[in-house]
């Protein structure tokens, strides 16, 4: 049976789907978690540090929710602060000098709105992620597990490679808020939803992503270990793949991708 983008919508949201933290530990080994933008602290929305990958040594950085309302008020609901966005913008470029390769895991609805992330900077901390991306001399791999919204997931979505999971989104804002403004009535999310083209399948149809992994009858809750696994199968590929690639080639490939957007 189809799934409706709606539909799609709440699975994406669910609380029982692997978060960040699963895909790192069930994926890589040795991992050490890096806190820190070295500017003003530590953000638990954005989880980075470096771990193994198959034996090659690489950086990984997740946007995290939580499980419960006590988790999720720690991970602010995995919506960044500036300063978690320029902590993710240190390691990548932490990973560019010891030439590691880079994997986001995108899942968020969007950077936090909120006074004191505004007056430190939310917009340029996101602007210069996006930008700086764009340059970085060493191989990214972004994947949308659940919910990629607005600004706050484009900010690690400046990749070689994007995929989303089969029950991701991947839009400018949520159904919610584009209802609001477009509809003036937020109670009209559904229709906004099937108006915004926010799937996997709508997106791989317009270029904005690489491809679609499958996820397990009823969506990757039912089966963590199934997917985490069809994870691993995509970044193994890309890694052979991208590391091969002379740096002036990867940055080539990389800008003519998003400029085709």
């Amino acid at each position: 049976m189809k799934v409706t983008p709606w539909e799609k919508v709440k699975l994406a949201r669910m609380s029982v789907r692997p978060t960040g933290l699963d895909y790192i530990e069930g994926l890589l080994d040795d991992f050490i978690e890096l806190h820190g933008d070295r500017y003003y602290g530590d953000d638990p929305a954005i989880v980075g540090g470096i771990a193994s990958f198959n034996g090659i040594p690489i950086t990984v950085i997740a946007q995290q929710k939580g499980r419960n309302t006590k988790e999720n008020i720690r991970r602010n609901f995995s919506m960044p602060h500036p300063e978690g966005y320029r902590k993710a913008l240190r390691l990548m470029k932490q990973a560019e000098k010891f030439h590691r390769p880079i994997i986001c895991f995108i899942d968020t609805p969007g950077a936090f709105c909120g006074i004191g992330a505004e007056e430190r900077g939310q917009g340029e901390a996101i602007a210069t992620n996006l930008a700086d991306m764009m340059v970085l001399k060493t191989p990214i791999i972004s994947i949308v597990i659940s919910e990629g919204g607005s600004g706050g997931a484009l900010a690690l979505g400046v990749a070689d490679r994007v995929y989303m999971l089969e029950n991701s989104i991947y839009s400018i804002l949520s159904p919610e808020g584009f209802a609001s403004i477009l509809y003036k009535d937020s109670s009209k999310a559904e229709k906004a939803a099937n108006d915004m083209k926010l799937t996997a399948n709508d997106l791989l149809e317009l270029g904005v992503i690489d491809g679609i992994i499958p996820e397990p009858a009823g969506g990757a809750h039912n089966n963590p270990m199934e997917i985490i696994d069809r994870v691993r199968s995509i970044i193994e590929k890309d890694i052979k793949e991208l590391i091969g690639l002379p740096e002036e080639e990867l940055l080539i490939k990389r800008y003519e991708k998003f400029r085709m957007m």
